[in-house]
């Protein structure tokens, strides 16, 4: 079958996708996906990305996090990418791949803990500590991107 594009000719991908964001057969039932050309602001992104690794969703939390990623400026596209890295590794983790997560999650963690000064209100720490740990387990706890409010 010929890749799915759209109108403009890009590729853009339409088959159905699991809660895990693998591909489901054409006409399948599958959960809603983030759109292809998603734009966000960092705190938009940062509180769906956490709505859906809450709900059990970190791949569809990725496509949320590349979007930011995608779209912020330079000095902060690590970070994002990081953080999108983070949520993949998780996924990978939930579909039974260890070593993938871990060399995602090794990732995530060392572009987070690089950021300085970490904007937003990213617990940069917390994540970092909690993908280093994460990448050792097959179950770990969701994380949280965002500090505590005080």
């Amino acid at each position: 079958m010929d890749r799915d594009r759209d109108d403009t000719g890009r590729a853009r991908n339409a088959r159905p996708r699991d809660g895990l964001g693998r591909p489901l057969p054409y006409g399948s039932p599958g959960v809603p996906t983030m759109p292809d050309d998603l734009t966000v602001t960092p705190a938009t992104a940062l509180a769906q990305a956490q709505e859906l690794l809450d709900a059990g969703r970190p791949f569809h939390a990725h496509e949320v996090l590349e979007a930011a990623w995608k779209s912020a400026p330079p000095p902060e596209r690590e970070l994002w990418r990081g953080l999108a890295q983070l949520a993949v590794g998780l996924t990978h983790l939930r579909r039974g791949n260890a070593t993938g997560a871990a060399r995602l999650l090794s990732r995530a963690a060392d572009r987070i803990a690089a950021q300085d000064p970490v904007p937003h209100g990213i617990d940069a720490d917390g994540l970092v500590t909690w993908a280093r740990d994460a990448a050792t387990r097959t179950d770990p706890p969701t994380p949280r991107l965002r500090l505590p409010a005080s």
